[in-house]
């Protein structure tokens, strides 16, 4: 079908980044650009074609399939294809085929490099790496988003100030915002009720009214901690209401300011190792939630992130770990706590159950365990009280079969690596991931070279582990290219854990096997298996440029949620993303896919 210049400039002002282009420069590309029709089931273009430019679906749905047939993605309205060969060499890196009679807009390559070159909003929507971050921030120049309580305490106006006065008591707050539906009067503070209502005997039915500042000085989310210091420094003030559109969203005080101070990975852990009891620690943990809002807000990388945290969980282990032993007195034996999962992977976030075992040296005896049984349950425990949950599986030093002698583990990976059964997979799935986190780590050296030499020498068990790698796919379907949970309590949503980030955890461990690599982080088992040309260049930087985008939306999801008061999940919905959010990240998960096909293909390398 023909389409009139209209036609191309009205749909391209429908489509991300064309929308953001000046009407002069939209006006000229759509004069620029060709109308493709193809038939039901005909190639747009075959793997290693010269590509034409890059495609726009204006009608139809186009299906997407790597070098091996795998399917990686259908696309529809809207969608663009074709344009990671394009940029690379200008060869098609994938097959294209119209699943329905579909119409393609196309712009031609010089068209595509002159708009990169000249439109920062182009250029951004192509480059499909995340930005490098700021680096850490200070208070100063922290956005007060980040700063201030997101759901703040409010009243009427009409409220007594006893009352007033009873609700900051048992809250353990120094003010009240008082409000008229969203609308902010006046806020009341502790300082006001001693010096009207007391000082100045006051009777008791006083509304709060009588003793509020009316039409506080406020700020907005967008201001700065700077402004909040020399608003208060300049008022002589300790509370700042933040309203947005007239609407009260937070408050800020000094007690918030110097909390944020205090909040820090550094200061955590001090904190936790000189703790007393898991009870004690678990008023430190509560805080994981503010440090993540802080690091992410910081524009610390994702790994930094999730390194500093996985920092607090180790602490808190060899904590309880000296705990356990003034408790139960000297091991018998020397003994090692690993953790394995996210915390073995130094990968925790704002959520994390725990996954853990105990290697004991083999001189241990039957009289012994009952100590490490003791041992486990005590560390167990408090690791619970702390928020790091029992884990559903039960791959905790509790469970007797997690808690052996060094030659029991030395048979369990053996046995695992010898007869490959989904048992084994999944067990060996989860214990390749094994770090030290405190006693005698030598028990573990010797046994984690040995069976990674194992492995990799076993091409049956690591056709296993290959297999068992692809059990997790990214979440590619026909809505936009994405596909959401259909039912249950997360329909509609993302789960960029499962379907995710685990696909390249999986994929990293294999490749781990593969060349026999020690790491246990999965950034760092990537980056090692590019060294030990075990995945080429060119395949490494593409599988960490979609690692990093989804580990990075995963953490600022989280981020969002603890920012509204929630807990934070795995869970996201895409409807909170803008088409330039949804299309990146689509990317990344088609990349996710075609690396997948390559390894169940044994082709390990992205070329």
């Amino acid at each position: 079908m023909p389409l009139s210049h209209d036609q191309i400039t009205r749909f391209l002002k429908s489509v991300h980044p064309y929308d953001a282009l000046p009407l002069d420069t939209l006006d000229e590309l759509a004069k620029q650009i060709e109308v493709l029709e193809v038939d039901e089931g005909l190639p747009v273009y075959e793997l290693g074609n010269t590509l034409p430019g890059i495609f726009v679906i204006y009608e139809g749905q186009v299906e997407i399939t790597d070098e091996n047939g795998a399917v990686v993605s259908h696309l529809g309205l809207r969608n663009s294809f074709g344009e990671r060969g394009l940029l690379k060499d200008g060869k098609a890196a994938t097959h294209a085929h119209a699943h329905t009679p579909s119409v393609l807009m196309v712009l031609p390559p010089n068209v595509v490099r002159g708009l990169i070159d000249g439109h920062d909003v182009v250029a951004n929507f192509f480059n499909r790496t995340r930005g490098e971050r700021t680096g850490p921030q200070s208070l100063a120049t922290s956005a007060i988003d980040v700063l201030m309580a997101h759901i703040p305490a409010t009243c009427p106006s009409a409220l007594p100030v006893r009352e007033a006065a009873q609700i900051m008591r048992d809250r353990h707050i120094s003010s009240l915002c008082v409000t008229e539906g969203d609308r902010l009067l006046g806020i009341a503070t502790l300082r006001d009720i001693s010096g009207k209502y007391v000082a100045e005997n006051m009777p008791a039915a006083t509304p709060v009214s009588a003793i509020m500042t009316p039409d506080p000085i406020t700020l907005s989310p967008s201001d700065i901690g700077s402004d909040v210091l020399h608003v208060m420094m300049e008022r002589g003030i300790g509370h700042i209401p933040i309203c947005e559109g007239g609407k009260l969203v937070g408050i800020v005080t000094q007690t918030d300011l110097t909390h944020y101070q205090a909040v820090n990975s550094a200061e955590l852990v001090r904190r936790i190792a000189h703790a007393h009891s898991a009870a004690e620690m678990a008023l430190i943990t509560a805080e994981i939630p503010q440090l993540l809002v802080q690091l992410v807000a910081g524009g610390n990388r994702h790994e930094i992130v999730t390194r500093l945290i996985t920092d607090i969980a180790d602490t808190a282990t060899r904590r309880l770990l000296t705990l356990a032993e003034k408790k139960l007195g000297p091991p018998p034996v020397p003994y090692l706590w690993l953790a394995c999962g996210s915390q073995g992977r130094q990968e925790q976030t704002g959520v994390s159950d725990q996954d853990n075992c105990l290697m004991l040296d083999d001189s241990v005896s039957g009289d012994d365990m009952a100590y490490f049984t003791e041992l486990a349950k005590y560390v167990s425990d408090g690791l619970d009280t702390c928020g790091y949950f029992f884990c559903p599986g039960d791959m905790m030093a509790t469970n007797p079969r997690w808690c052996q002698p060094v030659r029991v583990w030395r048979d369990y990976f053996n046995g695992w690596i010898a007869k490959p059964n989904p048992e084994a997979q999944m067990l060996a799935s989860v214990m390749f991931d094994l770090r030290p986190i405190g006693g005698a780590f030598d028990l573990f050296e010797d046994l984690q070279a040995d069976t990674l030499a194992a492995a990799e020498a076993n091409s049956i068990f690591v056709a296993h582990m290959i297999s068992n790698s692809l059990k997790h796919t990214p979440p590619l379907g026909l809505l936009r290219g994405i596909a959401t949970i259909r039912s249950g309590e997360h329909r509609n949503t993302l789960d960029l854990k499962h379907n995710g980030v685990v696909p390249v955890v999986d994929l990293a461990r294999v490749y781990s096997l593969q060349g026999q690599l020690p790491e246990a982080n999965t950034r760092a088992r990537l980056k090692a298996a590019e060294a030990a040309e075990v995945l080429s260049p060119s395949g490494a930087r593409d599988i960490l440029d979609a690692y990093d985008l989804i580990a990075e939306t995963r953490l600022e999801h989280q981020v969002r949620l603890v920012k509204s008061g929630k807990k934070p999940d795995n869970y996201l919905p895409p409807s909170t993303l803008s088409d330039f959010e949804r299309s990146h990240l689509r990317d990344a998960f088609v990349v996710i896919k075609t690396l997948q096909s390559a390894v169940g293909h044994g082709k390990g390398m992205l070329s």
